[in-house]
């Protein structure tokens, strides 16, 4: 291993031009328009970058190869494929949600506008613990990297990077981050290439541990995985807020599509390329299959290898987690601003806030979370839970779905899994457990999968419940009061006399539109010229503001 001193030198030079980078991009884009989002003002490549940069930290170095030694060959490509595939979610769903609401940068804001307050919260709360726990694994990640490479604590590590990022996204906010990401994915890149070639010239491995192995088999967890997976991550992407903020970034639906499809490719080939890594580790004879330690199947190789090679990857992976960190810290603080204070507050308290979290999120990080796969899959079984009745409110089709429903849904699927697994097991205990994933995905059992085909359906079965004795209680009090019963009529198109003129102060870099109504000015609104936003982009924020009043 490197020396304590070269080790010290390596991280905390790191630190320090991640630092004054960050700072020196925050003092040149100072502008609190982009502090928050930067919505319209992204071209497909850079998006591509972003969005990939994004999903590309310490953790997948971790969760990717423990996948590939417990599940092997088979797992490992249902996992690459369902890590990048939803990527083109975005691409779907983006332009769907900023037409509905192109003057949000998150998914909750189109909730909030879909099934109200209430359900906005909810969402809310369900995306901030989201974000905890990807920052949770993001800390357990790190220190997989720094101690398997260094043989030293990662906590001072760990603490300086949280301080650094949290620094410059303070003064920087979503702008620096958008920026930074960019180049670090370089570095990721330069990392893929140093790394693959390093392999190929000082890895050697024993063939016959190859077939002994029974990794390039399929296996029952491995089918188990092409459903839970597919549920899981498609669901769980959709409460990432940092995906959501370059969805709205993207300058136009084709500039989205662009961006996501390059990051699906890429995504999907990274995984693969650090997923291997846990098959290699175990036909060099460092880790056996099954092994609780696989998360460091990739670093333990490094250590294989001479001195330059770790100290090059060192310092590569603590920008790449360096990115990821700065991005999860702007994304929850946007959602905080945004959701829980709806921007009446000073963005400054919202990053204090976020600064507050960090300390549970280092304790938690360093000295009870030790599973990084684990910690994933209790986000993704809530979000497949969550998800799939709010989804449901993009279609006109279900035009009659409240938030009631939503709540009641997506709290009604997390109690199936309880009652499941209660069953199942013989004692609540266990059944309890099984919301945290307790036995991970490879319990040899048919829990987890079974948790993930009871959440989204409980969901729905819960959400037709509510939906029925919503229905029937309205239908009952309309029956004894004498009047219409309206729950299922469609919603009538808003019927007002309109007067569009230029704006107020005739000049050529605006103009505003007037909306009048029993003549009331109900809309007063100011068009920048030189905006990114469509026509139509405009129009339909105007439609959902008459529909609101």
């Amino acid at each position: 291993m490197i020396s304590e001193s070269g080790n010290n030198a390596i991280i905390y030079c790191t630190y320090s031009f991640f630092l004054v980078t960050g700072l020196t991009i925050a003092w040149i884009y100072r502008d609190k328009k982009t502090f928050l989002s930067a919505n319209g003002t992204q071209s497909g490549v850079p998006l591509s970058l972003n969005f990939v940069a994004s999903s590309f930290g310490c953790g997948i170095m971790a969760s990717y190869p423990q996948v590939a030694n417990l599940t092997g060959l088979q797992g490992l490509l249902v996992y690459a494929l369902t890590g990048g595939l939803p990527m083109l979610l975005f691409s779907w769903l983006g332009p769907i949600i900023r037409r509905q609401c192109p003057h949000g940068f998150v998914l909750t804001e189109w909730v909030f506008q879909r099934f109200g307050t209430v359900t906005g919260l909810y969402l809310s709360a369900c995306t901030i613990l989201t974000l905890y726990l990807f920052i949770v694994s993001e800390i357990t990640s790190i220190q997989y990297a720094v101690e398997t490479l260094t043989g030293r604590s990662a906590l001072p590590a760990i603490i300086v990077q949280c301080v650094v990022t949290s620094i410059y996204t303070s003064l920087g906010g979503f702008k620096v981050s958008f920026i930074t990401d960019n180049i670090q994915i370089a570095f990721g890149f330069a990392m893929i290439v140093i790394v693959a070639a390093a392999m190929g010239h000082y890895v050697e491995i024993d063939t016959s541990k190859i077939a002994e192995s029974g990794l390039l088999k399929p296996n029952l967890v491995g089918w188990q995985l092409i459903y839970i997976l597919i549920m899981a991550i498609f669901t769980n992407d959709m409460f990432m807020s940092g995906f959501w903020l370059r969805t709205f970034a993207a300058k136009s639906d084709k500039d989205l599509w662009i961006g996501c499809s390059i990051a699906a490719f890429i995504n999907t080939c990274i995984a693969v390329i650090f997923g291997s890594t846990g098959l290699i580790a175990v036909w060099m004879g460092l880790v056996a299959v099954g092994d609780e330690g696989s998360s460091a199947s990739f670093y333990m190789i490094l250590t294989t290898m001479p001195n330059w090679v770790s100290g090059i990857v060192l310092f590569l992976v603590l920008c790449l987690a360096t990115g990821v960190m700065d991005s999860l810290q702007s994304a929850l603080t946007s959602t905080i601003s945004n959701d829980i204070f709806r921007n009446k507050i000073d963005v400054m308290w919202c990053r204090l806030i976020v600064v507050l979290i960090m300390f549970p999120v280092v304790a938690v990080g360093v000295k009870v979370a030790n599973d990084v796969l684990q910690i994933y899959f209790i986000a993704d079984l809530l979000s497949s839970a969550v998800v799939p009745v709010i989804m449901l409110g993009l279609s006109s089709k279900f035009y009659f779905l409240t938030g009631f429903e939503a709540i009641t849904g997506g709290l009604g699927g997390l109690l199936a899994v309880f009652i499941f697994g209660t069953i199942y097991y013989g004692n609540a205990k266990d059944g309890g457990r099984l919301l945290l994933i307790w036995n991970g995905i490879y319990g040899g059992d048919w829990g987890c999968f079974a948790a993930f085909v009871v959440a989204p359906g409980g969901a729905l079965l819960s959400a037709a419940i509510a939906l029925g004795v919503r229905l029937s209680a309205l239908k009952l009090y309309a029956w004894k009061t004498g009047t219409v019963f309206t729950a299922l009529d469609r919603p009538e198109p808003i019927e007002i006399d309109r007067e569009i003129g230029k704006g107020k102060g005739e000049d050529e870099e605006s103009t505003t539109i007037e909306v009048e109504k029993n003549d009331e000015i109900i809309i007063d609104q100011e068009i920048d010229k030189e905006s990114p936003r469509t026509l139509s982009n405009v129009l339909s924020s105007l439609k959902n503001a008459l529909n609101q009043h």
